[in-house]
């Protein structure tokens, strides 16, 4: 055996992706009692926490904003495949509204969760959390847009009954908010990329291409050097064969969420949200230590990048896959869930127009977290 392979085999990160995949593949399909789901949950988890480091190995390489990017499409497009495969197995009254909630879910949990808990890290390490306020402007202005185009223009169309689109309209939704989101991956990495890089107490631009961690007090969350086109291949092909076993275990486990849900007496669109939670889950992680480094930028590309990806490529695939899919389809918000939504935008938008913040900012969005969650298990 050589030193590659046995260390490949004593490599934690290496083999929770794959012994995750091979359970996944053991479980696909099943039933599964309780007993052996608990199981399944800590492969999930392991699953989690290597994705987050291939994740961070990826982005060291490419530099930001390319590698929050990276993480925030690879989990929004597994979560897709994720809620078409739930969409086409489950029940029909029940999955009706199931887009709907795991993107709002998804939404909610990036713009105050993710944000919420960045500035939170960064504040009590720091006293204030730093970052560009034109970059993080411009992606919350594109996250509003597309939150407002894809589920609040429903409740309020009158050509189909109820919270939903017609088929046109549908298409229109589907079309520009895929254009939306590829004019803002555009600006994002090409024609204004400084505006997402970190920025120092001076508001300088720190650009991770060169300077990949200038925190030595937290230099054991980092990896040294800047990993090589080698490895960062081989963390990118770990970090897909992880992100497959998050979502797939989480699919596997949802009977059991479902069935935990219903006992306890919450509404059936408390699953979306757990899933939700589950998913992105990696890109938390990987968010607060970006702040914990001081790299602030990055955890909120991060965050806005992935309420971005969830509505821009969610709502598309959707649309796509409604042609073949049976029964309704609502995407219009609630009325509490809108206020929740225009809450957090309003919040969200005193946040970072000063292109600094507190513990209090911090507070107020993880406040808001609370109550979307409160709300969504007590409607």
């Amino acid at each position: 055996m050589t030193t590659a392979v046995r260390r490949a085999l004593t490599d934690w990160t290496f083999l929770a992706p794959v012994l995750a995949a091979v359970v996944l593949g053991l479980t696909w399909g099943r039933d599964l009692p309780y007993g052996a789901a608990g199981a399944v949950g800590v492969f999930l988890v392991a699953a989690v926490l290597a994705a987050v480091h291939h994740a961070e190995v990826v982005a060291e390489r490419v530099g930001e904003p390319f590698g929050a990017l990276i993480l925030a499409v690879a989990v929004t497009v597994i979560e897709v495949g994720l809620i078409v495969t739930l969409m086409v197995t489950g029940d029909e009254d029940k999955t009706a509204t199931l887009a709907r909630d795991t993107v709002f879910a998804a939404v909610m949990i990036t713009l105050n969760g993710i944000v919420g808990l960045s500035l939170l890290t960064a504040a009590l390490r720091r006293r204030v959390a730093t970052f560009n306020a034109e970059g993080t402007g411009g992606a919350l202005a594109t996250v509003a847009t597309l939150a407002t185009l894809s589920l609040v223009f429903p409740t309020f169309t009158t050509s189909e009954p109820g919270p939903q689109f017609s088929g046109s309209q549908l298409a229109f939704a589907a079309v520009a908010s895929l254009a939306l989101y590829g004019l803002f991956v555009l600006v994002q990495t090409v024609r204004h990329r400084d505006d997402f890089l970190p920025i120092d107490t001076d508001n300088n631009v720190v650009d991770t291409d060169t300077d990949t961690d200038t925190d030595t007090d937290t230099d054991t969350d980092g990896h040294g050097e800047t990993p090589s086109n080698r490895q960062a291949w081989r963390a990118l092909a770990l970090l897909l064969v992880a992100l497959i076993g998050v979502v797939g275990l989480a699919k596997v486990d949802s009977p059991a969420i479902e069935d935990g849900v219903a006992a306890a007496g919450f509404p059936h669109s408390a699953v979306g949200v757990v899933i939700a939670l589950l998913v992105l889950l990696p890109e938390t992680l990987a968010a607060v230590r970006s702040s914990r480094r001081g790299q602030v930028q990055i955890s909120l590309n991060l965050g806005y990048g992935s309420a971005m990806a969830s509505i821009g490529l969610t709502i598309p695939v959707i649309a796509l896959a409604s042609i073949w899919l049976d029964g309704p389809l609502v995407l219009g918000l609630e009325p509490t869930q809108m206020v929740l939504l225009a809450l957090s935008v309003v919040v969200g938008v005193l946040t970072v127009i000063p292109g600094r913040a507190t513990l209090l900012q911090a507070g107020v969005h993880l406040a808001l977290l609370s109550a979307f969650i409160f709300l969504a298990l007590n409607p």
